[in-house]
């Protein structure tokens, strides 16, 4: 959510921001619908003011030697003032909202050293870890669970239809393996809390993390009016809603593993096969509240903590910096980490981390107080993927795949595989 002062004070610059996302500039029928508010704010105190003093002269026209003509007129005055008073107060209310919406369709401005472009062409990779394994006849994930025996697409159709799948024996208990193995990381190594919080969420909730009102065909919706989350971010960032934090208590971080729900309402056609796009998935995901001068750095320590899950599993992976044309609504700056995927020949996305500035913090009124005893100040919020566990499966598969169809076990996984080093057909 855009702050109006600011863009009623830097209207160039805010269109500036806008264009480097590739959006016409809007600065200047927003300050318009801000100027309609003021207007009717002032009107509405105006006709309270007078309807006052209006109440104060009656009862001095009614006093002593009073003129009674003139208290009758005041009446009929403050009656029509009265009246009118609810249409004033709906034309209020009408601009309000129509303000609030249109600020609220407006995705964040990006960081200025966000590389400008009109999509994931104009990403700019920063480093690379690790060396693709040299596989011959490298098969795709599905391929090689489904010779297992051990992941089911069709059965999952005949329950849920499509962009499901069942997992089972080795394979269920290997993607456990990798969610318990993230969750351990970010706990005991990186400072995060672990949070087990609700998957099904309000209206206000959602807005919040901006995935309403905007992407509201990309979620599923309850008959009660309630969201299935398709994010553990939309519950952790909201954890501080409403609230006024002490500075002190800055930075916090959580983590959480859940499962996530997206209806992909945009992606007919595209990865129809196999894991990687998936109506329901599991997701470890990080979060951080921060001070305004502690979030870019926070931006490269939660990264760093993401990349590091893939190094302890040995995975081959680069970062790239997003484009103004391929960053999310939310984000003034965003990382993404793509694994190697042999049977794919290609770079996927397993993360993306991202700073939001103040953006959420002012859908959600997540405010702290600094030391300084300075009046509140909205937070920065942060969120990343730690990582996509279905995708580290899918990699872990493609990765340590073997010729006679066995998968090697990481060996950061074997602790959570009663020390097992390969899955084999049952």
């Amino acid at each position: 959510m855009h702050d109006i002062k600011f863009i009623r004070d830097n209207p160039q610059g805010f269109d500036e921001g806008l264009a480097k996302r590739g959006l016409p500039a809007q600065a200047a029928a927003l300050v318009a619908l801000d100027e309609e508010r003021r207007s009717l704010i002032a009107r509405l105190q105006a006709l309270q003011e007078r309807r006052n003093a209006a109440s104060k002269e009656i009862g001095q026209a009614m006093g002593k030697g009073g003129d009674k003509a003139k208290a009758e007129a005041l009446k009929a005055e403050v009656a029509r003032i009265k009246d009118g008073m609810p249409a004033e107060e709906e034309a209020l209310k009408a601009a309000e909202a129509a303000l609030h919406n249109a600020l609220a369709a407006i995705p964040n401005l990006p960081a200025d050293d966000v590389p400008e472009g009109p999509d994931e062409t104009a990403n700019v990779e920063i480093r690379r870890h690790g060396r693709p394994r040299g596989l011959n006849m490298a098969k795709q994930h599905f391929e090689i669970g489904e010779a297992l025996g051990l992941m089911d697409f069709e059965t999952a159709a005949k329950i849920s239809g499509a962009r499901f799948v069942v997992l089972k024996g080795a394979l269920a208990r290997l993607e456990r393996a990798l969610g318990n193995f993230m969750i351990d990381l970010h706990t005991r190594e990186h400072g995060y809390t672990e949070v087990n919080p609700p998957l099904i969420v309000r209206d206000e909730t959602m807005f919040g993390t901006a995935q309403l009102p905007k992407f509201a065909e990309d979620q599923f919706h309850t008959t009660d009016g309630r969201w299935l989350i398709p994010t553990a971010e939309v519950s952790l960032t909201n954890l501080v809603r409403e609230s006024v934090l002490e500075e002190e208590a800055l930075p916090i971080r959580v983590t959480a593993w859940t499962p996530c729900f997206r209806a992909e309402a945009g992606a007919a056609g595209r990865d129809t096969r196999g894991m990687i796009r998936q109506h329901q998935f599991s997701k470890v995901e990080l979060v951080s509240i921060t001070a305004p001068e502690q979030s870019g750095d926070e931006h490269e320590r939660m990264t760093r903590c993401a990349e590091e899950v893939l190094k302890r599993l040995d995975l081959p992976f680069r970062t790239l910096t997003l484009s103004t044309g391929d960053m999310g609504f939310s984000a003034r700056k965003t990382y993404d980490i793509e694994v190697w995927l042999p049977g794919q020949n290609a770079y996927r996305e397993i993360s993306s981390c991202s700073v939001c500035g103040d953006f959420q913090a002012r859908r959600m009124d997540a405010r702290f107080r600094s030391k300084e005893g300075k009046g509140p100040r909205f937070v920065h919020t942060l969120n990343g993927s730690g990582v996509a566990v279905g995708r580290a499966l899918i990699a872990v598969l493609e990765n340590y795949q073997n010729p006679d169809g066995s998968i090697t076990i990481p060996e950061a996984l074997r602790p959570y595989m009663n020390n097992e080093t390969t899955i084999k057909a049952p």
